[in-house]
């Protein structure tokens, strides 16, 4: 057997490395770095290697094939740099190697998670009391909350869920924004809403929901949301829409993955209202940089998520709010540690911060475009900049030469039917010096690119 600390320390030693190497290193890797990547494509070994000469070949050939996404000049898909609190809580907590389902698995994860959940409520303005689940993504997240939703609806109703399923039950109708996110889609086209019977609320040249076009509501209706809409960073009209939801009985589920983060600094006031509806998502890989695959659910009646998730057995019974009674997950790690140190490490100060500079910083971003000729096609009220360049064939060739500078990154979108590209500010490593090279690259481009 491999000795264990030696491995451990050639872990460290490999990451430190890595982390130092950030600035220097290509933000999408080089074609040779992709194809020296065939190497892994062998046969299951017959016997095992030392675990020296694996972790050997993960750095040697992994690591050049990473996307910089833990660095500064990182601009897709609104993923955050992992802040070093969060890391090397991460990095303990795995040392720990816990199940943390409930306090019987691990006295530690229960109590530092149930901290984290109040913080978390307390950072965005939530209902105190509410049930947070620590889950893996906002798409299982937002499957939770959508559970406890229909699950609750059916109940007012008389309907047993659990012991009658939903063969003869009365009908729980859905309305989403025609900007509804894919995996709010996703987990209604999991839980069985067919896609064909959404109702789905139109939008204006924003990305918000229309409040004079809102679909009839009653109490048999989940009404979904959105905290940050995903290409242009808008909120849904909350203070408008959500009275008239709960007015007419219905459920209010806000899709806030990263928008609902904007609670948290001077800019509150963007999502003013929010705290009115019944269950939210968010997502702490985002915008509160903590490691990916952690997400929280967010239900203001806790008992109605806890029934829905329930996972207690006769060899393991736990308390309304353990975590395995919150989430999907039965086994799990505990995901609300890195979160309960991002937040212990800044403070409230120091998250609003950070979420305020990257707004700032997404401004001045869109300025600088506008100044080389771009189009900008949102107001810019949170941390996305969509671009557009003069014609569609352009702005393609713009986003391919920039991914493949190697300098930066981001991703393609479509905006009412038409190529764009979206530029998320998210990393706390992301500088001001960053902003200026990603602008000026992008307006040594225009022009140039086609």
């Amino acid at each position: 057997m491999d000795n264990e600390r030696q491995i451990l320390e050639d872990a460290d030693r490999r990451a430190l490395a890595y982390v130092d190497g950030i600035p220097d290193r290509r933000v999408f890797p080089s074609p040779e770095a992709v194809q020296a990547l065939a190497a892994f494509n062998g046969p299951l070994p017959e016997q095992g290697r030392p675990a020296a000469e694996v972790l050997r070949q993960l750095d040697e050939l992994g690591s050049p094939a990473t996307t910089a996404s833990n660095g500064g000049r990182y601009f897709g898909f609104v993923i955050g740099a992992t802040l070093p609190a969060a890391a090397a809580a991460e990095r303990l907590a795995l040392a720990w190697d816990q199940c943390a389902s409930s306090f019987d698995n691990s006295p530690t994860a229960d109590r530092i998670e149930k901290v984290a959940a109040r913080w978390v409520l307390e950072s965005l303005g939530l209902p105190a009391g509410s049930a947070v689940g620590f889950g893996t993504s906002a798409t299982a997240c937002t499957l939770a909350s959508l559970s406890a939703a229909r699950r609750a609806l059916l109940a007012r109703k008389g309907w047993d869920f659990d012991g009658d399923g939903l063969i003869g039950a009365p009908e729980v109708r859905v309305v989403v924004s025609a900007n509804v996110h894919i995996t709010v889609k996703k987990a209604l086209r999991i839980l069985g809403f067919g896609m064909n019977r959404l109702l789905v609320a139109p939008t204006d040249e924003f990305g918000r929901i229309d409040p004079a076009s809102l679909p009839p509501l009653d109490d048999m209706t989940v009404l979904c949301l959105q905290a940050g809409e995903v290409n242009t960073g808008e909120f849904d009209p909350f203070s408008e829409l959500i009275p008239r939801a709960r007015a007419a009985g219905a459920w209010v589920h806000v899709d806030g993955a990263f928008g609902l983060w904007v609670r948290a600094s001077s800019h509150a006031h963007l999502a003013s209202g929010v705290e009115q509806a019944d269950s939210w998502t968010c997502d702490s890989h985002k915008w509160l940089n903590t490691p990916y695959d952690g997400a929280m659910a967010i239900c203001r009646d806790a008992e109605a998520l806890s029934i829905a998730m329930n996972s207690d057995a006769a060899y393991a019974s736990a308390s309304r709010d353990a975590q395995k009674n919150l989430t999907l997950e039965f086994s799990r790690r505990a995901r609300g540690i890195p979160v309960w140190a991002a937040l212990a490490s800044l403070g409230r100060d120091g998250l609003a911060s950070m979420i305020d500079r990257h707004m700032r910083q997404a401004e001045h971003l869109a300025g600088r475009l506008r100044a080389a000729g771009y189009q900008v096609l949102n107001r810019v009220v949170l941390n996305q900049v969509l671009v557009r360049a003069d014609s569609d064939e352009e702005t393609i060739a713009i986003r391919s030469a920039a991914q493949a500078s190697g300098e930066v990154w981001f991703g393609p979108t479509l905006w009412q039917g038409r190529p764009a590209f979206r530029l998320s500010v998210s990393s706390w490593r992301t500088t001001d010096a960053d902003i200026e090279h990603l602008a000026t690259l992008l307006a040594g481009l225009k022009g140039t690119a086609c």
